[in-house]
Formats: C-alpha cells, sequence, structure tokens
C-alpha cells in the first residue's frame, strides 16, 4: 500500500519511476555489454557505437527514444543496433514502476529496485555466456543481508537463513545430480545466485522460487530438446533468468495474491 504522506498524484510518481527505469536500463545494457568484453575499470566511459566505437552525444543517448529515432542504427557508421537495447530499458522502466505500485513508498522499495535492476543485468549476461559474474552475485548476497539488518520492515535471521538455506538446497542438488550423471549440472553462479534472493527476499520464498524456476526451465528446456533434437539432460541453458524472473513475481504475488503463496506454503 503506498503511504499516504506523499501528496503527489499516483500517475506522476509512477511514471517517475517508469523513466528512472528508463536510464537505469540504459546503464544495464552498459553494464551487459561490458562486464562480458572489457575491464571493470571501463564500465562507467561514455557511451559508444559497439561497431565504429563512435562516441554518442547525450542528446543521441535518451533511454527508450534514440533507438527509434535513430531507426536502430548508429549515427556515425549507419550499423545496426540490436534491438535488445530499448527492450531492457523497456523492461526496467516496467519493472520500476510496477514495483512502486506493488511496494510504495517503503524502504524495502529501494532494496527491491536495486534489486530487480542487477537482476536484469545477470540475466543477459547468463543468456550470452551462461556466467552469473560473482562481482554482482556475492554483492548483491552482501546488500541483502546488510539491508535485512538495517531495514526495519526485516528480520535479519529470514534473511540469513534464506542465504544459508538457498544456496545449499542448490549445492545440494548439484551435488545429487553430479553423482547420479557423473558431470556438473548446474554452475556456482546460479548456487550463488539463489543465495543471493534468499538474502533479499527470505527463506520464505524459496520454496516458491525454486518450484516456479524449475518448472518454467523444464517447460523451456522441453522445447529447446525438440528443436535441436538433443535429449534434454544433454542441453546446457541458463538458469539464471528462470530464477530472476521468479524471484520477481513472488514479489508482486506477495503484495498481491497471499493465497498462492499460502498454497505453496501448505504444500
Amino acid at each position: 500500500m503506498r503511504e499516504t504522506f506523499i501528496s503527489v498524484p499516483l500517475w506522476i510518481s509512477a511514471g517517475y519511476f517508469f523513466i528512472l527505469g528508463s536510464f537505469f536500463g540504459s546503464f544495464a545494457n552498459v553494464l551487459i555489454y561490458r562486464m562480458q568484453s572489457e575491464k571493470t575499470t571501463n564500465l562507467f566511459k561514455r557511451s559508444y557505437c559497439p561497431h565504429c566505437f563512435y562516441n554518442i552525444p547525450f542528446y543521441l543517448n535518451i533511454p527508450l527514444f534514440s533507438w527509434f529515432f535513430l531507426k536502430g542504427r548508429c549515427r556515425n557508421c549507419s550499423k545496426k543496433i540490436s534491438f535488445r537495447y530499448p527492450l531492457v530499458e523497456l523492461l526496467t522502466s516496467c519493472l520500476f514502476c510496477s514495483l512502486y505500485l506493488a511496494i510504495g513508498w517503503k524502504w524495502f522499495l529501494l532494496e527491491a529496485l536495486i534489486f530487480a535492476f542487477f537482476l536484469v543485468v545477470c540475466s543477459f549476461i547468463d543468456l550470452d555466456q551462461m556466467i552469473l559474474p560473482d562481482s554482482l552475485t556475492l554483492s548483491g548476497i552482501l546488500l541483502g543481508l546488510l539491508g535485512a539488518w538495517l531495514n526495519p520492515e526485516r528480520f535479519f535471521i529470514d534473511s540469513f537463513l534464506g542465504f544459508v538455506i538457498g544456496g545449499g538446497i542448490l549445492l545440494l542438488i548439484s551435488y545429487l545430480y553430479y553423482l547420479i550423471r557423473k558431470k556438473e549440472g548446474m554452475g556456482g553462479g546460479d548456487i550463488k545466485m539463489m543465495a543471493w534472493i534468499g538474502a533479499v527476499l527470505g527463506w520464505q520464498s524459496l520454496f516458491f522460487v525454486l518450484i516456479s524456476s524449475c518448472f518454467i526451465g523444464s517447460f523451456l528446456g522441453t522445447l529447446i530438446m525438440l528443436q535441436s533434437n538433443k535429449k534434454f539432460f544433454d542441453k546446457a541453458f541458463p538458469f539464471g533468468p528462470y530464477l530472476a524472473f521468479s524471484a520477481i513475481v513472488y514479489i508482486f504475488l506477495e503484495r498481491k495474491f497471499d493465497f498462492v503463496l499460502d498454497f505453496f506454503s501448505f504444500l
């Protein structure tokens, strides 16, 4: 529920978070690209064309607008710029706006926005290279535990148990898979990401996040298997985006559809 002491019309505050999300989405694109191809010292340099390295002026780097204005091409070399750029910006904008509407003006909103931002970055890096950077997952764990310690709306013990149990569950699953298949079936990044989710959302979120992400992953994995004519267990695919999606869904369900989570708790 939004707190009444903020005397701003809802459409204005929601629009503010949408615009704020677009700028963070633009920065997410920078991190997604540069964390895969460059040194971390280059993360905060000016935006440039990935083809000709033309430094993009600020008036041609407006989130959501510039890509369509330039018709998806670099102004300098005219080569195509991936549609992923406005997609990430729009996704982050929608997440920021929706999280505000679901949570309202609370301290957890700040944590949720940071959480969602880094989930977007991690998910697209995982889709590209099947890697979840330690610099993001481990930092997320620390921020999740610190937020639980400082935020009076949360309980540190829930966060700590979420961190321990979340990482422990996937570590156990990974170990059992190795015993059965004699090869690694889940990367360390997924384990750390689950620990991160537990640290932010508490141990109560783990069952829902794990079950829903496994269901989505199995469904999409089956489709991939059918298209590629490979066995399901022989086809590697990133698990991080499914964990991220399920974690975001949990935040909304926790605040709008408690009865769904009560069902999972009953199970």
